[in-house]
C-alpha cells in the first residue's frame, strides 16, 4: 500500500545503461550504514543492560534502607511508650527531669567535641 504523500521513489530495479557500478556504490555504503548501526545498537544495548544493573543494585540499597527505618520507627515507638509509661509513675517527674539533663549533657558534649576538632 502506498501512500501519495510519502517522498520516497524508489530505485529503477533494471539499470539501463552503464549504471551498474553506481548499484555497487549503492550497495557498499548500504552495507556501511548497516555496520555502523550494528554497532551503535551494540552500544545502546549494553547500556541498557548497565542501566537495569545500576537500577536493581539502587533498588537494593531502597529495600534495604526501608527495612531499616520500619526497624527504627518500631524502635522508637517502644522507647516512646516506655517512657511515657515512666512518666505517668509516681516519682516520673524528677526521673524526667534527669532523662532530660542527661541528654542536654550529651548533646553538649558532642557540640564541643565537634566544633573544636
Amino acid at each position: 500500500m502506498r501512500r501519495n504523500n510519502y517522498p520516497y521513489q524508489p530505485l529503477n530495479q533494471h539499470p539501463s545503461g552503464p549504471h551498474p557500478a553506481s548499484h555497487d556504490a549503492l550497495e557498499a555504503e548500504n552495507e556501511q550504514a548497516a555496520e555502523e548501526l550494528k554497532q551503535k545498537i551494540g552500544a545502546l544495548k549494553s547500556l541498557t543492560i548497565d542501566i537495569g544493573n545500576e537500577v536493581r543494585y539502587q533498588d537494593k540499597l531502597l529495600r534495604g534502607i526501608d527495612d531499616d527505618m520500619d526497624r527504627t520507627s518500631g524502635f522508637l515507638g517502644n522507647t516512646m511508650t516506655r517512657v511515657v509509661r515512666l512518666a505517668k509513675q509516681g516519682g516520673g517527674a524528677r526521673q524526667m527531669c534527669y532523662m532530660f539533663l542527661f541528654v542536654l549533657v550529651v548533646f553538649f558534649i558532642l557540640w564541643i567535641t565537634l566544633k573544636f576538632k
